[in-house]
Protein backbone atom coordinates (compact mmCIF):
# COMPACT_ATOMS: atom_id res chain seq x y z
CA UNK A 1 0.00 0.00 0.00
CA UNK A 2 1.48 3.85 -1.14
CA UNK A 3 0.85 5.90 1.67
CA UNK A 4 -0.86 9.29 0.53
CA UNK A 5 -0.16 12.82 1.92
CA UNK A 6 -3.50 12.80 3.62
CA UNK A 7 -2.57 8.94 5.22
CA UNK A 8 0.89 10.00 6.25
CA UNK A 9 -0.75 13.50 8.17
CA UNK A 10 -3.96 11.45 9.71
CA UNK A 11 -1.12 8.66 11.16
CA UNK A 12 1.31 11.50 12.14
CA UNK A 13 -1.51 13.66 13.86
CA UNK A 14 -2.72 10.62 15.84
CA UNK A 15 0.53 9.49 17.01
CA UNK A 16 0.70 13.21 18.20
CA UNK A 17 -2.49 12.93 19.91
CA UNK A 18 -1.34 9.87 21.86
CA UNK A 19 1.86 11.54 22.82
CA UNK A 20 -0.27 14.31 24.03
CA UNK A 21 -2.69 12.24 26.05
CA UNK A 22 0.34 9.58 27.71
CA UNK A 23 1.78 13.53 29.11
CA UNK A 24 -1.56 14.39 30.71
CA UNK A 25 -1.85 11.21 32.31
CA UNK A 26 1.92 11.38 33.49
CA UNK A 27 3.25 7.81 31.80
CA UNK A 28 5.60 9.85 29.41
CA UNK A 29 7.18 12.93 30.57
CA UNK A 30 9.03 14.33 27.31
CA UNK A 31 8.29 14.66 23.77
CA UNK A 32 11.21 12.08 22.99
CA UNK A 33 11.07 8.31 21.99
CA UNK A 34 7.88 7.71 24.36
CA UNK A 35 9.37 4.10 25.41
CA UNK A 36 12.14 5.67 27.74
CA UNK A 37 9.80 7.32 29.68
CA UNK A 38 7.16 4.14 30.07
CA UNK A 39 9.77 2.04 31.19
CA UNK A 40 10.93 4.74 33.63
CA UNK A 41 7.02 5.36 34.17
CA UNK A 42 6.17 1.27 34.60
CA UNK A 43 9.24 0.97 36.71
CA UNK A 44 9.22 3.50 39.10
CA UNK A 45 5.23 1.79 39.48
CA UNK A 46 6.12 -1.87 40.49
CA UNK A 47 9.67 -0.71 42.50
CA UNK A 48 7.87 2.17 44.21
CA UNK A 49 10.40 4.38 43.20
CA UNK A 50 10.61 8.08 43.25
CA UNK A 51 11.03 9.64 39.55
CA UNK A 52 13.74 12.33 39.00
CA UNK A 53 13.52 15.50 36.76
CA UNK A 54 14.77 14.68 33.62
CA UNK A 55 17.63 17.22 33.85
CA UNK A 56 19.11 14.24 36.84
CA UNK A 57 22.35 13.34 35.73
CA UNK A 58 23.20 9.44 35.41
CA UNK A 59 19.72 7.94 37.05
CA UNK A 60 16.22 7.80 36.88
CA UNK A 61 14.89 7.32 40.04
CA UNK A 62 15.41 7.13 43.36
CA UNK A 63 14.39 5.24 46.72
CA UNK A 64 15.97 5.60 50.35
CA UNK A 65 18.87 6.55 48.76
CA UNK A 66 19.37 4.08 46.04
CA UNK A 67 20.01 5.60 42.62
CA UNK A 68 18.52 3.73 39.83
CA UNK A 69 19.23 4.03 35.74
CA UNK A 70 16.64 2.69 33.65
CA UNK A 71 17.06 1.56 30.31
CA UNK A 72 15.03 0.04 27.69
CA UNK A 73 14.64 -1.51 24.20
CA UNK A 74 11.81 -2.99 22.12
CA UNK A 75 12.67 -5.89 20.69
CA UNK A 76 11.19 -6.45 16.77
CA UNK A 77 10.97 -8.49 13.91
CA UNK A 78 12.79 -6.66 11.83
CA UNK A 79 15.01 -5.09 14.93
CA UNK A 80 16.26 -8.27 17.51
CA UNK A 81 19.08 -5.70 18.74
CA UNK A 82 18.53 -5.79 22.63
CA UNK A 83 21.50 -3.12 22.92
CA UNK A 84 20.38 -0.80 25.86
CA UNK A 85 20.79 3.10 25.09
CA UNK A 86 24.12 4.77 25.45
CA UNK A 87 25.59 5.24 29.37
CA UNK A 88 27.12 7.95 29.59
CA UNK A 89 29.95 8.43 32.42
CA UNK A 90 29.79 5.09 33.93
CA UNK A 91 33.05 5.45 35.62
CA UNK A 92 31.43 7.89 37.80
CA UNK A 93 28.93 5.57 39.34
CA UNK A 94 25.91 7.71 38.92
CA UNK A 95 23.56 4.80 39.92
CA UNK A 96 23.41 1.95 42.15
CA UNK A 97 21.37 0.10 40.01
CA UNK A 98 20.77 -0.58 36.33
CA UNK A 99 16.99 -1.56 35.43
CA UNK A 100 16.87 -3.20 31.50
CA UNK A 101 13.66 -3.54 30.41
CA UNK A 102 12.45 -5.46 27.69
CA UNK A 103 9.79 -5.58 25.70
CA UNK A 104 7.54 -6.86 22.94
CA UNK A 105 6.89 -5.00 19.75
CA UNK A 106 3.38 -4.41 21.49
CA UNK A 107 4.79 -2.72 24.35
CA UNK A 108 4.37 -5.43 26.74
CA UNK A 109 6.83 -6.59 28.58
CA UNK A 110 9.30 -9.65 27.80
CA UNK A 111 11.64 -8.99 30.75
CA UNK A 112 13.33 -6.82 33.13
CA UNK A 113 16.18 -6.95 35.06
CA UNK A 114 18.03 -5.00 38.16
CA UNK A 115 21.63 -5.16 37.86
CA UNK A 116 24.22 -3.43 40.10
CA UNK A 117 26.88 -1.18 38.94
CA UNK A 118 29.40 -3.21 39.47
CA UNK A 119 28.33 -5.95 37.07
CA UNK A 120 27.49 -3.38 34.47
CA UNK A 121 30.82 -2.26 34.09
CA UNK A 122 32.24 -5.61 34.15
CA UNK A 123 29.81 -6.60 31.41
CA UNK A 124 30.01 -3.46 29.43
CA UNK A 125 32.08 -2.24 26.85
CA UNK A 126 33.19 1.20 25.74
CA UNK A 127 32.03 2.96 22.49
CA UNK A 128 34.64 5.39 21.52
CA UNK A 129 32.32 6.99 18.51
CA UNK A 130 29.70 7.91 21.79
CA UNK A 131 32.06 7.67 24.51
CA UNK A 132 29.68 5.91 26.26
CA UNK A 133 29.50 2.33 27.52
CA UNK A 134 27.08 0.48 26.03
CA UNK A 135 25.00 -3.06 27.19
CA UNK A 136 23.23 -5.72 25.71
CA UNK A 137 20.55 -6.80 27.59
CA UNK A 138 21.49 -10.98 26.36
CA UNK A 139 19.02 -13.88 28.37
CA UNK A 140 22.14 -15.18 29.79
CA UNK A 141 22.30 -11.88 32.17
CA UNK A 142 19.55 -13.45 33.90
CA UNK A 143 21.35 -16.70 35.06
CA UNK A 144 23.81 -14.35 37.05
CA UNK A 145 23.51 -14.66 40.76
CA UNK A 146 24.40 -11.14 40.96
CA UNK A 147 21.71 -9.60 39.24
CA UNK A 148 17.48 -9.96 40.01
CA UNK A 149 15.17 -10.91 37.57
CA UNK A 150 11.88 -7.83 38.16
CA UNK A 151 10.25 -9.61 34.92
CA UNK A 152 7.04 -10.59 37.81
CA UNK A 153 7.02 -7.55 38.98
CA UNK A 154 7.05 -5.23 35.52
CA UNK A 155 3.83 -7.30 34.45
CA UNK A 156 2.45 -7.06 37.48
CA UNK A 157 2.56 -3.38 37.72
CA UNK A 158 1.47 -3.78 33.86
CA UNK A 159 -1.16 -6.11 34.41
CA UNK A 160 -2.74 -3.07 36.43
CA UNK A 161 -2.74 -0.69 34.08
Amino acid sequence: MKPTNANVRYLLSEYARILDELRKTEVIRSKNNPLADYAEWLTGKALKLELCTKSTKGHDATKGGIRYEIKARRVTADNGSRQASAIRDLEEKHFDFLVGVLFHPDFSVMRAIEIPWEVVVEISSHNAHTNSAKLHLRDSLWDRSDVRDLTSRLTKAESGL
